[in-house]
């Protein structure tokens, strides 16, 4: 069987340190793996419509921008086909087929739904396509017979979702449809990073992001404001680094080189801690460490940023590309789904 990965992001705005460690990273690894034979980045346009009806023009601004992020984390359309969803009109036909197979009652027990709802404050008002969202993301997975999906760990109910989707309609219409499998960045600290304000999860909507995009100088001013342990008052107070995000970040980044590079008088990042934990160490220097380990990784990141920000008539040729590709390969998969439901009607003779 093909190995084939499926994943992608909301176009609602410029990518975050998040978006990076949760996904992004993880994506440009298995990419130059060399183990999977397709690779599919969807820039899930049509999903972002979903809770911005009334406001397309956000969501077209930043698909250029997100294109802009993926290619400078280092995806390659040499190796990895980047489209747009709401070009590869295939996958709406297939989310209205697979509608039919998912109770009301099982969407609303999603734990990622409800979690969206909340967040947006929906509870009253719940746009009929933002609902269903999970039901066109398995028709985005099984498009494209994807076996893994890169994500965070907030995904994994909808995947499960999608497995219980393609369990479903395999099992009325004959083996048709690839179930994928979930995979999770394997730095723990990457699962869900929090937001600069403490929050659990970093959102463009809350304003407690990081930018891949940021000037050093914003990056310099976030990290400077972040949460830290609120008990932490005093310099020789004992700290707490367990859900502290300057140490949840530096988790997530920190390299054992950047610290001969940047505070040479600790050894690591476990010396950093023991130090914090007792006291002694004030917040300022731990800060002002991790603003340097920051700097360094998305110091190469900004600057091929800028390089395709110079070419972008390549960055549209690429996503154009990709779009045939990618609509070209779900044509095929949605003619194998109406076939199994016998309802390609003047190709089998049924009618």
């Amino acid at each position: 069987m093909k190995q084939v990965i499926l994943t992608g992001d909301r176009p609602t705005g410029r990518l975050h340190v998040g978006h990076y460690v949760g996904s992004l990273k993880e994506r440009v690894r298995l990419q130059n793996s060399g183990k999977y034979d397709e690779i599919y980045i969807m820039i899930a346009d049509a999903q972002a419509l979903t809770d911005n009806a009334e406001h397309p023009e956000k969501v077209r601004q930043n698909i250029i921008q997100v294109a802009l992020d993926y290619l400078a984390c280092g995806l390659d359309p040499a190796k990895s086909t980047i489209f747009i969803q709401s070009m590869v009109p295939e996958l709406t036909e297939l989310t209205f087929y697979y509608m039919n197979l998912v109770t009301v009652s099982r969407v609303q027990r999603n734990p990622t739904v409800k979690a969206e709802i909340q967040m947006r404050n929906f509870e009253a008002s719940i746009p009929v396509g933002f609902f269903c969202y999970p039901i066109s993301q398995a028709a985005d997975i099984t498009a494209f017979h994807a076996t893994s999906v890169p994500a965070g760990e907030d995904q994994m109910p909808m995947l499960e979702q999608c497995r219980e989707i393609v369990h479903k309609f395999n099992a009325v219409y004959g083996e048709t449809l690839t179930e994928p499998q979930i995979i999770l960045p394997g730095n723990q600290a990457c699962l869900r990073l929090p937001g600069i304000d403490g929050k659990a999860k970093m959102s463009k909507s809350l304003g407690n992001c990081i930018y891949l995009s940021d000037e050093p100088e914003e990056i310099r001013k976030k990290i400077m404001s972040m949460f830290t342990d609120p008990n932490h008052l005093r310099v020789e107070d004992p700290g707490k680094v367990e859900g502290n995000p300057v140490f949840v970040y530096l988790d997530a980044f920190c390299k054992p080189e950047y610290f001969q590079e940047f505070l040479p008088e600790y050894s690591g990042l476990d010396e950093l801690k023991a130090h914090y934990q007792r006291g002694g160490l004030g917040d300022m220097k731990v800060k002002k460490f991790l603003n340097n380990v920051m700097q360094a990784e998305l110091r190469p990141i900004r600057e091929r940023r800028k390089d395709w920000e110079a070419r972008l008539p390549e960055v549209y040729e690429i996503l154009r590309a990709g779009c045939e590709k990618a609509e070209a390969v779900a044509a095929e998969t949605l003619r194998g789904v109406r076939h199994a439901m016998q309802i390609d009607y003047f190709e089998n003779g049924t009618l």
